[in-house]
C-alpha cells in the first residue's frame, strides 16, 4: 500500500466511523502504533480502541528492533489507552498490566508461558509476543498510551531463530480476531481492577527465569546473578552469588541464553 493510498483509506475511515465503533482492521499499515497515533490524534476515541492490521510494512520492536510477521498469519494490533492516574515515575505499571493480561490469555492455549524483563512474552525459551508501548505525556500526566502487541499465531517458519507461534507449539490453527479480543478484555480486567502492589507482584511471580541464578551481562561484564525485584521505575533488581544487589534499566543488562 502507498503512502497516499494510506492516507485517504484513513480519511475514508475517519468520515465513516461511528461513535460504537471501538476497533478499525486494515489490510495493510506500515505500522499500527502509527496508525493509530495518527487516528486519534484527529479524533477523540474511546479507551480499549483497537486498531489491527493483516500486515505491516514496519513493524517496530523494543528500542528500534524490527518485528517479523508473515502476512495475514498473526496477530498484529494496538491498544489505547488513558493512564492519566499513573504517575509518569511508575509508567511502567501500564507495561506490567499488559504483560499479565497477554500471559493470562495464553495460559489458556499452552503451558509455560512467562514474562521475559521488560515486556516480551515466551514460551519456554522462546519468543511468542513483542510489546511496543508508546506514551504521550502533558505535564506530569500521562495522557495517552499507545499499546502495539505482536503475536505469532499460525506462522510455521520465522527467520528469527528463538520465535515461535501458537500453531507451532500445538499444531492447531487459531482465530486471530478471537485471541485479540480475549487479550484486550483480559488487559483491562487487570488495568482497572488491580490495585498497583498487585499487579507488581504478579508481574514479579509471572518472570521468565525468576528463580535460581542465571549469567548476565553487561557492557564491561559477564556475571552471575537471581532475580529479586522489578521496582516502579522499571529497574530489574539482581543478585549475585556475592549478595550484593544491583539494579539495571533497560538495555542496561541482558541474560545469556535467553
Amino acid at each position: 500500500m502507498t503512502q497516499k493510498t494510506q492516507i485517504c483509506a484513513n480519511l475514508c475511515f475517519l468520515r465513516h466511523l461511528r461513535s460504537m465503533d471501538n476497533s478499525f482492521q486494515i489490510p495493510e499499515t506500515n505500522s499500527t502504533n502509527n496508525l493509530l497515533n495518527q487516528l486519534s490524534g484527529e479524533r477523540d476515541f474511546p479507551e480499549g480502541f483497537v486498531v489491527y492490521t493483516d500486515y505491516q510494512t514496519a513493524g517496530r520492536g523494543q528500542y528500534g528492533n524490527s518485528w517479523e510477521s508473515a502476512r495475514g498469519e498473526n496477530l498484529l494490533f494496538s491498544l489505547l489507552l488513558y493512564p492519566k492516574l499513573v504517575p509518569i515515575n511508575e509508567a511502567f505499571l501500564i507495561s506490567q498490566a499488559v504483560s499479565i493480561g497477554i500471559k493470562r490469555v495464553l495460559d489458556t492455549y499452552v503451558d509455560n508461558i512467562s514474562i521475559k524483563w521488560p515486556n516480551d512474552i515466551f514460551w519456554n525459551d522462546r519468543k511468542i509476543v513483542g510489546i511496543l508501548i508508546e506514551n504521550s505525556l502533558q505535564g506530569n500526566a500521562i495522557t495517552k498510551s499507545i499499546v502495539g502487541i505482536g503475536l505469532n499465531v499460525n506462522q510455521m517458519d520465522f527467520d528469527t531463530p528463538n520465535a515461535v507461534s501458537l500453531k507451532q507449539i500445538t499444531g492447531k490453527t487459531f482465530d486471530p480476531e478471537k485471541i485479540l479480543e480475549q487479550i484486550r478484555e483480559q488487559i483491562f480486567h487487570v488495568y482497572q481492577n488491580y490495585a498497583a502492589e498487585q499487579i507488581r507482584n504478579e508481574y514479579l511471580q509471572m518472570l521468565y527465569r525468576n528463580s535460581g541464578y542465571f549469567s548476565y551481562s553487561t557492557q564491561n561484564e559477564i556475571f552471575e546473578a537471581k532475580i529479586t525485584n522489578v521496582l516502579p521505575s522499571g529497574h530489574l533488581e539482581l543478585e549475585d552469588r556475592a549478595g550484593e544487589k544491583r539494579r539495571f534499566y533497560f538495555k542496561e543488562v541482558r541474560c545469556l541464553m535467553c
